[in-house]
């Protein structure tokens, strides 16, 4: 047909169709290594005779109204036929050598399957070496970014990550190995700083589940809007600024591991009911879905404030904390076990100074007697910051009573006498925090969002603690 006539059928759909059909086959019949037609029974109904010939018929004819395997041995034509389904692109091996192949089902005009065609596309397999790299390469990389998030999901710590060999630290975590044993629900108590990260890691590191993901949210990091397609995942389109691709929430991510629920006080409430349901029924649907999903993930909340009294003043449901609480584990402030004191900055210093043993810093025992008189608000954390103050502020690798004092909060000087204690822990909270802002936001030249990454905090969290202690950024 020229171009011309193919240019008068513009309006002719069906014989346009019909001519690109034929044409499609003929193209392929000349420039394929060879085409079969088999009937609904696998017989060969028409074999071209460069394809006959490869399989030892000199006679097409010859091949006609033979099983289809009789000619060409590994054939898979049998398979289109009886499934209906297409094998788009195929390596077929022969005697012969190597062939690249395309099967195709054909249907009547009442759709009704009647046999199959396929095609020999190349003889030799290198013909698709391009695309062959290309995928090798892809799958290479995709090897290598999901080992890299399943190392970025793996326990972080063990036991030994937490120091301490006073009895307070024994006991704790004495009480955190058996927890590992079990598979239920678990809420870590205690003080902001005091190691409850840590301590969930090391359990789901010691648990059945430790091949499996290890997965954080922290509640006062993520705006609320956003909580519950991070929780459950969700559909594209489901919300405004959602992915084409849609979302998948760390229930999915951590299954069959754990997943590590962060202050989780801070929990709103129309989430509260629905992490209720997931922990009750073991299951979920993704925001903007109708379709259910199993959930099979060990649950390991921690939170810094007193959640049964947010129960008492109804902030927090009784139902959820109740079903949080079957385990509890209470970490300990640094104050009440004062005796690992030394061990901790021991193994904190270490850890600043990193690989270099000539970076090696040690605190003189004056230095280490004031720490000890110190209420330690901030608890390890309060302790590592300040530690790390002092190696950048030292000129010797001793550290002594003149590198560490200046850097303690004057909100909380040594030890508060009993009858203080609940008056000061406020204040000395206050001017630690104060301090510890004002340090980040220095060491990273006033730039809140860096300043809130050094911290771990969201950047809305610390501009919401900038304005609540009246410090503004530079």
């Amino acid at each position: 047909m020229s171009e011309q006539g193919l240019s008068e059928r513009l309006g002719d759909y069906g014989s346009v169709r019909h001519w690109a059909i034929q044409s499609l086959f003929e193209s392929l019949e000349d420039y394929s290594e060879g085409t079969v037609i088999v009937d609904a029974g696998a017989r060969i109904v028409w074999i071209n005779a460069r394809y006959a010939d490869r399989f030892g018929f000199a006679d097409p004819a010859a091949a006609i109204g033979r099983q289809v395997e009789e000619v060409i041995p590994n054939s898979l034509m049998r398979e289109v036929v009886t499934s209906g389904r297409p094998m788009l692109l195929d390596i077929m091996q022969t005697r012969q050598g190597t062939l690249v192949v395309t099967r195709l089902p054909l249907k009547d005009d009442q759709d009704q399957l009647v046999g199959a065609i396929g095609f020999a596309l190349f003889d030799e397999v290198q013909s698709m070496s391009p695309l062959l790299a290309k995928f090798a390469r892809l799958s290479e990389e995709l090897v290598a970014t999901r080992e890299s998030l399943a190392q970025a999901r793996r326990a972080k710590y063990t036991f030994d990550s937490f120091i301490g060999s006073s009895e307070a630290a024994r006991a704790l975590k004495h009480q955190a190995e058996r927890a590992a044993q079990m598979d239920s629900p678990l809420l870590l108590l205690g003080e902001t700083g005091t190691g409850k990260e840590v301590l969930a890691h090391a359990i789901h590191a010691a648990s059945r589940r430790a091949h499996k993901p290890l997965v954080t949210i922290n509640m006062a990091a993520i705006p609320e809007t956003l909580l519950e397609a991070e929780f459950f995942g969700a559909t594209a389109g489901a919300y405004t600024g959602a992915d084409r691709k849609g979302r998948v929430g760390k229930f999915q991510l951590a299954d069959g591991g754990t997943l590590f629920l962060d202050e989780i006080g801070d929990l709103p409430p129309a989430l509260q009911a629905k992490l209720l349901r997931v922990l009750q029924d073991k299951e979920f649907e993704a925001l903007g879905s109708n379709k259910v999903q199993h959930s099979d993930v060990r649950i390991i909340a921690a939170t810094s404030v007193r959640l049964a009294e947010k129960v008492e003043r109804g902030e927090f449901r009784a139902d959820l904390f109740y079903r949080l609480n079957v385990l509890a584990i209470e970490l300990p402030p640094l104050r009440d076990r004062l005796s690992d004191l030394a061990e901790l900055c021991e193994a904190l210093l270490a850890e600043l100074a990193g690989n270099s043993a000539a970076g090696r810093y040690r605190l003189s025992a004056a230095a280490l007697a004031r720490l000890a008189d110190y209420d330690w608000p901030g608890n390890v954390r309060e302790l590592r910051n300040i530690l790390e103050r002092a190696i950048m502020l030292a000129d010797t690798s001793v550290l002594d009573v003149a590198d560490v004092v200046p850097l303690l909060s004057p909100a909380s000087p040594p030890r508060f006498d009993a009858e203080e204690a609940a008056h000061s822990y406020q204040s000395a909270m206050a001017g630690f925090e104060a301090q510890l802002l004002r340090d980040a936001l220095a060491a990273c030249d006033g730039h809140v969002p860096s300043a809130a990454a050094r911290l771990g905090i969201g950047r809305a969290t610390l501009y919401k603690k900038l304005a609540a202690l009246d410090i503004a950024p530079r």
